[in-house]
């Protein structure tokens, strides 16, 4: 028989099993195939969760201090939450709320009023997330 050249991603997928020798032992007891194993590879690639109980050596330890990093993350967002001023945080939403009030009035004006109703701009002023159905 010729020898037939493979496609790129299962001589990857060779290598990741390769370095992973507990991937064949879960095909040799029957629990999976290598099928299988190659779909689940090649959506979910190499770095996914899926992978940490067949992991050996440093790539395990990697994707554990992954997890905590991604922890941390969380608490940075959270640390930057807590010290937002809660005065500056009600301007932005004033400033965002004017800038959808003009849209809202650009809009209204192209879609053949060509006038604003007194109601909606009082009603805009007392609460700013009320929207008006077309």
């Amino acid at each position: 028989m010729a020898n037939k050249k493979l496609h790129p991603s299962v001589e990857q997928f060779k290598k990741f099993v390769k370095a992973n020798p507990k991937i064949m032992e879960e095909v040799r007891t029957g629990k999976k195939t290598l099928q299988e194993l190659y779909e689940d590879w090649f959506l979910l690639g190499e770095d996914d969760a899926r992978w940490d109980s067949l992991r050996t050596g440093a790539k395990a330890k990697t994707s554990q201090e992954e997890k905590g990093k991604k922890t941390d993350w969380l608490g940075t967002i959270m640390g930057t939450i807590k010290n937002v001023d809660p005065n500056e945080m009600q301007g932005y939403v004033n400033n965002l709320s004017k800038a959808l009030a003009a849209v809202q009035g650009v809009i209204s004006q192209f879609q053949g009023g060509g006038t604003v109703n007194p109601k909606v701009t009082e009603t805009k002023q007392s609460n700013p997330f009320v929207f008006k159905k077309d």
